[in-house]
């Protein structure tokens, strides 16, 4: 029998349907996947984990990685994001609309910019927020703006003129680099700057403004003051860290 991330996969033919996303609201991972569900048009029960507390059922489902997301297809776990996204396209190709190209090249270029999305972009924007010391944001920062720029040369050439980077319509780009559009808009009021700006990357602040107006992503983003006060608290939760480090390096 073959085994997906540790567990066993189980066939399980002619049931039906059923969809069990375990995730957290403030993950842009886990955000990721509800977009990719919501351009699909797929129902699914989310349950929503306590990090500090890890249920039985996602220990037991990512037993390598123990995080979130998940999602449960007929009782299969699927873990990790990009993963997941594409597991979806895959499993419901007659659901809403494709997410990924059926053309072998194109679909391989998404997944390589989607890939740098994860490697470059994703933990530099986290860092340039969370890092514990003003060397580190400083470094993490032009480390972000750099894949910034890439993604926005990427934007261009694949989008071809048009909304997107998917074309016409939202594709697997968009869903993942839309992972962050729900802490983009509360950032602009913690930090008071724009992650996408429209004069270092117009085509990206141009693109976030339309891909946060359609009705797939409306109906799955976070409240944005909810995030924004959970900002406040990781933020203040951060500087303690920060105060202590510089405490103990000081000694």
């Amino acid at each position: 029998m073959p085994k997906a991330n540790g567990i066993e996969c189980r066939a399980m033919a002619g049931a039906r349907d059923e969809l069990k996303l375990l995730g957290l609201w403030t993950s842009p991972f886990a955000l990721r996947v509800k977009l990719a569900l919501s351009f699909k048009g797929l129902s699914y029960e989310y349950v929503e984990e306590d990090l500090s507390n890890k249920s039985e059922l996602l220990l037991s489902s990512n037993p390598v990685h123990k995080k979130v997301p998940v999602l449960i297809h007929n009782g299969k776990p699927i873990c990790e994001s990009p993963v997941i996204v594409q597991y979806i396209d895959e499993a419901f190709p007659g659901a809403g609309v494709p997410l990924l190209s059926s053309d072998p090249c194109e679909r391989a270029v998404a997944r390589f910019w989607a890939a740098d999305i994860d490697d470059k972009f994703m933990p530099a924007w986290q860092k340039a927020s969370l890092g514990l010391t003003e060397e580190e944001k400083a470094e993490a920062v032009k480390q972000m703006l750099a894949a910034i720029e890439n993604l926005e040369t990427a934007f261009k050439e694949l989008s071809k003129g048009k909304p997107f980077f998917g074309g016409d319509t939202a594709g697997y780009l968009d869903v993942t680099l839309g992972a962050v559009v729900g802490w983009a808009r509360a950032g602009e009021v913690l930090f008071g700057r724009k992650l996408f700006d429209a004069t270092r990357s117009p085509l990206l602040a141009a693109w976030m403004e339309r891909f946060v107006a359609l009705d797939a992503v409306k109906a799955v983003l976070p409240d944005n003051g909810e995030l924004i006060e959970y900002g406040k608290m990781r933020m203040a939760h951060y500087a303690k860290l920060a105060a202590a480090l510089a405490a103990a390096n000081n000694k």
